[in-house]
């Protein structure tokens, strides 16, 4: 049998090896060359120590002074002893350039470009390259803007599937990638991708999770519910607040009313700036996090916006003493 292990490295650069049933995951990656820290091979130095955020394996011999036992019940791992029992996340304390780990690119055709609102783009690729392409989901790729030598990160909006892959692009007025999808993209156009980079993904879920995005900052969610609903739902509950300016700045409503019918656990609420909204959750997200979704800090939040989000929720967080089990968050800026 063969495990798919994702190696997460400290500069968000991702790659997925497959790992045989009695291989370890050092031996895994160095046979696929890439050159993840390591020096003794037997268990003793500790080099190699990475923590393992998801996934099952046990662990073969090794001395308490290269993993104590505090560590190991942590989720800490030697990557020469590791031995995986299911596909696995591992985080690895070094940088892709470090470990000679070249950004993997690909190119792919444009197959469909819609205007969903005055402020959010959606951008389908599709391609053969694409049915190679492997990601956490919440994970985002650069995108080369057609015609130039500039780049834009945007989050996958969707997981792989039938060789397609999409986006939800902030549309920038003046923007490189934003006055490209409106004027000159068309279908079969090529665009090259580099990824997939990012520490923001969807870990095990294994408590209550509490989703927080802020207008194209849903992008990254959508593609995590749809592994949710891969894996076949979720035994705990799943929370997802979506933050808006005006009612026009709501997308993919249809998407998220499919999954709370496809994931028994999962529901989710409207928020708009405006005192104009025709929904009744008018405000800020910060406003509408109810003291039940925080679970008494037994709740793993996630939040995708911008960088004063990012920071309301946190004082927020802070305000009503609430320590969250963890909480995972990506910041974004417009870029022109």
């Amino acid at each position: 049998m063969t495990y798919k292990i994702a190696l997460n490295f400290e500069d968000g650069v991702t790659r997925f090896i497959d790992c045989k049933t009695g291989e370890t995951v050092a031996d895994a990656a160095y046979r696929q060359g890439i050159n993840v820290p390591i020096d003794c091979r037997d268990g003793a130095c500790g080099a190699c120590k990475s923590s393992c955020e998801s996934g099952t394996y046990r662990l073969g011999e090794y001395i308490e002074d290269a993993l104590s036992e505090s560590e190991a019940q942590s989720g800490f791992v030697l990557t020469c002893q590791m031995h995986p029992q299911s596909d696995c996340v591992v985080r690895i304390p070094a940088s892709s350039q470090v470990c000679k780990i070249k950004q993997a690119q690909l190119t792919a055709a444009i197959s469909e470009v819609s205007q969903l609102s005055d402020s959010t783009i959606s951008l389908t690729l599709q391609g053969d390259g694409l049915s190679s392409l492997a990601f956490l989901p919440g994970q985002y790729a650069n995108l080369q803007v057609p015609g130039t030598t500039q780049h834009r990160a945007y989050s996958f909006s969707s997981m792989p599937k039938d060789k397609a892959v999409s986006f939800l692009i902030r549309n920038v007025p003046g923007g490189l990638m934003s006055t490209y999808l409106r004027e000159s993209a068309a279908p079969g156009a090529q665009i090259t991708l580099a990824g997939p980079l990012g520490s923001f993904y969807l870990r095990e879920i294994k408590r209550p999770v509490l989703m927080l995005a802020g207008g194209t900052g849903l992008a990254p969610f959508l593609a995590m519910l749809d592994k949710v609903v891969a894996d076949g739902g979720s035994p705990f509950p799943i929370h997802l607040i979506y933050g808006v300016n005006t009612d026009t700045d709501l997308v993919e409503l249809d998407k998220l009313e499919a999954f709370a019918k496809q994931i028994p656990n999962f529901s989710f609420a409207l928020v708009v700036v405006s005192a104009d909204s025709a929904q009744p959750k008018k405000g800020y997200v910060t406003q509408h996090i109810e003291p039940a979704q925080l679970n008494d800090g037994d709740v793993d939040i996630y939040l995708c916006g911008p960088p004063p989000m990012v920071e309301a929720v946190a004082n927020n967080l802070r305000e009503r003493a609430v320590q969250p089990a963890s909480f995972h968050y990506e910041k974004f800026a417009a870029s022109a």
